[in-house]
């Protein structure tokens, strides 16, 4: 199995077609996992959409219940993740690529453009998560569900669970980074809307408003709006591969 271990970490990923490469980050919060992008019920699907022009790459999430696993620490955050991120890329020798990422995989994104911003030619980013207002009491439902799935995890006590979730999620936002790395960011991106209470639509019209190299489609779930967006994307990622990889 295309397996690579890092610091304590072992990281599963697939890849699919030639050419420029797109790492791709599933949605589905910390349960991103490869099988997210397969479901029927998903309006793109990076490897059957892109893996004619690109080499797409695909990953399960550290312990998000696939085939990658890692320690669990009240240290652990975004730069953990970020970390295996850049890890796949070392291990394929890739030294600039495109990123493609939806719901959690906006934060995974931005994450790993602050990161590395060379390594970056351009990032689509669909229906971001984030948070309006303050941050409410306790833990998140949909935390509390993952977190019930670390079955094989003794470290993973409530005191650890409790400063990871601040670590990730405390900041507000899109999480990952704040709005001063946002409008100070030059990687050209293409955003796409959310629309509901964990992909804000707030979160991306200003996200896209923030970037300086931004493009806006506030609509695209289904019909005439995912095919045209399906186009715009295809077009966004070709203009922005470098000649050298045509």
């Amino acid at each position: 199995m295309p397996t690579l271990e890092h610091h304590g970490a072992s990281i599963y990923y697939e890849e699919f077609g030639q050419g420029f490469p797109i790492l791709t980050f599933a949605p589905a919060g910390l349960l991103s996992t490869i099988a997210i992008w397969t479901d029927p019920s998903a309006p793109i699907n990076p490897i059957t959409e892109f893996c004619a022009n690109f080499r797409v790459i695909v990953m399960d999430q550290r312990n998000a219940g696939g085939r990658s696993r890692a320690p669990i620490t009240a240290s652990d955050g975004w730069h953990s993740y970020a970390a295996d991120h850049m890890a796949v890329l070392d291990h394929l020798g890739i030294d600039r690529c495109h990123l493609y990422g939806q719901c959690i995989g906006g934060s995974f994104i931005m994450s790993l453009v602050k990161a590395q911003p060379q390594r970056i030619a351009c990032a689509v980013i669909a229906q971001p998560i984030g948070r309006v207002g303050p941050m409410k009491p306790g833990r998140a439902p949909r935390f509390d569900a993952w977190a019930k799935g670390l079955v094989d995890h003794p470290e993973a006590t409530e005191q650890v669970l409790d400063t990871f979730y601040l670590n990730m999620y405390a900041r507000g936002f899109l999480y990952s980074v704040d709005r001063a790395f946002v409008s100070g960011c030059r990687t050209p991106c293409l955003v796409l809307a959310g629309n509901d209470e964990a992909h804000p639509y707030p979160i991306a019209d200003e996200t896209a408003k923030l970037l300086p190299d931004a493009a806006f489609i506030p609509e695209w779930k289904q019909g005439a709006a995912l095919a045209s967006a399906k186009i715009r994307i295809r077009e966004f990622l070709t203009k922005h591969t470098p000649a050298i990889a045509n």
